[in-house]
């Protein structure tokens, strides 16, 4: 039976993904338990305010770890286990989300080019193996690069996504930090459950980035061939 070597490439990125969901839900479980003082929604305004931010909806969404902010609609959706839950894992999804708010508030420059490439990324993330394939199966080296190329975009998504994230729990802690609201020790479980969270995006960056490496050897591989 034959075993295709370059599956390989994808372990080590699987791995670490693996270990980074298993650190997040174990950091968010143990954090769960940890009072804050303020539920996430007063948290996220709170958030808000202190980076003079206004016009910014904050309402309860279904679902669990559904939280997001909207741009289109200018709104901070938060689940039901963040959105009046008075836990420091809460508090900290929660002021992260507004911390996506002030950053398109302020015109955060790498979150507008994330925006921006979305569309390509989305094409990038169909398309690019099946004109691999197609290539391969034509003798078309240049149908298989394109479909390398627009892979690069899924790269680049998920390269720019490192800064926004990382960005938006930076300010949530600063403004936590200011509000004096939370215990030293709360401030620091909320920042281990946004550095935990952080881990995610960088495994799917690993994940995208060996994908890529894989891409490219199946296409040079054929065209040797």
């Amino acid at each position: 039976m034959y075993f295709d070597t370059t599956y390989l490439i994808l372990i080590p990125a699987i791995l670490f993904s693996l270990w980074a969901q298993s650190q997040v839900k174990n950091t968010y479980a143990r954090y769960s338990k940890a009072f804050a003082g303020l539920t996430g929604e007063e948290a996220a305004r709170m958030v808000l305010e202190m980076n003079g931010v206004t016009g910014v909806t904050i309402e309860p969404v279904a679902g669990e770890l559904t939280d997001h902010f909207d741009p289109k609609t200018n709104t901070i959706r938060l689940s039901r286990g963040v959105y009046d839950v008075t836990s420091v894992a809460a508090v900290g999804v929660a002021a992260h989300e507004a911390g996506h708010a002030v950053q398109y508030a302020v015109g955060y420059g790498p979150i507008k080019i994330r925006t921006a490439i979305i569309p390509v990324t989305q094409i990038g993330s169909y398309l690019s193996w099946p004109l691999l394939l197609i290539g391969l199966l034509m003798g078309s080296e240049t149908l298989a690069m394109a479909g390398v190329l627009l892979f690069c975009a899924v790269v680049a998504f998920q390269l720019v996504t490192l800064p926004v994230e990382f960005n938006a729990s930076n300010r949530a802690l600063e403004a936590l930090g200011a509000s004096g609201y939370l215990k030293e020790e709360q401030l620091d479980g909320a920042g281990k459950v946004l550095r935990a969270a952080a881990m995610t995006y960088v495994a799917a960056l690993a994940q995208a980035v060996s994908q890529l490496l894989r891409l490219l050897l199946i296409a040079n591989r054929n065209r040797r061939d």
